[in-house]
């Protein structure tokens, strides 16, 4: 049909150049006979009633449900690694061991040190109970009681903080086995083995992030707000996020809507959640998050591609039954990357040109190509 196009041109050109020439005027007459039958090739599509849902579309990025710097709470050297990078890990796992022998001698110290001061202990209770018989019989002083009562809480005392020191000792050697706070992943460590590490270093040792399940916070236009959370009200909307080429990478659902709106930039921030099983979803990873907040039932609906919109508003080709276009306004409800749902002009069962509107106008003839035709 295109060659059948571009040879009507031809001929249109040889009418105009019969004009001139008075020999051709017959070649002119042939020409104009010719191109009044000409079909111009488009492609068309049927309009159809259908269920189309609504969705609202935003920008946003990945990032861990949870996430924490592992760090050391002591000071030592570090004499183990026990994860790999990247590897998985759980709450409880061991990530790193601190040299002990400082703290376990320290331990033994404060040990020794209580075991010493209870063997006094003993020692003034058993003064104060001598003290305590010697005044009942009245061959004893008041004041070599009372000092016997005194040394027996001061040396009480002196327990209560020799315990202390005993559970501060246990405490810090229970820091030279660090353990993983959260199920996640670990990242790259940013110390080895050999090195020595404070617990004023903000570096960490690893960073572990929690992927399954993973967060999407993306923003929308403040005035959505309503029906976010009509939807979230009613239960959990479906979220799908797509990469910038549109491939669907996960579902999720709504989780929050931030507490306040940005003045700024006019958006409300929302958080959705996805399960990720499958690690589509990478921390720092920009995806567009679709939010369905409605399904209209039973609309008309065309191509997207079916929609002209000129200085008079948005109308379509429409292809009669003898195959002579139709302009006609129309006003588009709603439309997506591949749907218009149109509220006047079209009916169902019409026929839209969805290609080649550059080419037609309000009342020529037309070569109707389906969409899959045309793209094979």
């Amino acid at each position: 049909m295109i060659a059948d196009w571009c040879k009507a041109t031809r001929i249109l050109r040889a009418v105009a150049f019969g004009l001139l020439i008075p020999g051709l005027a017959h070649v002119s007459a042939v020409g104009h006979a010719w191109a009044a039958d000409a079909a111009i090739p488009v492609v068309a599509d049927v309009a159809r009633r259908s269920d189309v849902p609504v969705s609202l579309v935003g920008l946003g990025s990945v990032a861990p449900l949870r996430s924490v710097t592992v760090t050391s709470r002591i000071d030592g050297q570090i004499i183990k690694l026990d994860f790999a990078d990247g590897q998985e890990v759980h709450a409880g796992d061991l990530l790193a061991e601190i040299d002990p022998e400082p703290l376990q001698a320290a331990l033994a110290q404060a040990q020794a040190t209580k075991t010493r001061d209870d063997v006094s202990l003993a020692n003034a209770r058993l003064d104060l109970a001598r003290a305590q018989t010697l005044s009942t019989k009245g061959v004893g002083s008041t004041q070599a009681l009372d000092t016997a009562k005194a040394a027996v809480a001061q040396f009480e005392a002196t327990g209560k903080v020799d315990q202390a020191a005993v559970d501060i000792a246990q405490i810090q050697l229970h820091f030279t086995q660090i353990r993983s706070p959260l199920d996640g992943r670990a990242g790259i460590h940013t110390v080895d083995a050999g090195a020595i590490i404070r617990a004023s270093d903000t570096g960490g040792i690893v960073r572990i992030n929690q992927l399954h399940p993973i967060a999407v916070d993306f923003s929308l236009p403040s005035d959505a707000l309503p029906r976010i959370q009509a939807v979230m009200k009613v239960g959990n909307a479906p979220v799908v996020a797509h990469d910038n080429g549109g491939q669907q990478l996960a579902t999720g659902r709504l989780s929050v809507v931030d507490n306040q709106i940005n003045g700024a930039t006019a958006t409300i921030r929302i958080r959705a959640v996805f399960d990720n099983a499958d690690d589509r979803l990478w921390p720092g990873q920009f995806v567009n998050v679709r939010v369905q907040v409605e399904l209209q039932r039973g609309v008309v609906t065309v191509p997207v591609t079916a929609i002209v919109r000129g200085p008079d508003g948005t109308y379509a080709f429409v292809v009669g039954k003898d195959r002579h276009i139709v302009k006609r306004p129309v006003t588009v409800a709603y439309s997506n990357a591949e749907l218009a749902v149109v509220g006047e002009g079209v009916e169902p069962g019409d026929t839209v040109v969805t290609d080649g509107q550059y080419r037609i106008q309000e009342g020529d003839l037309v070569d109707i190509t389906s969409p899959a035709q045309a793209a094979n």
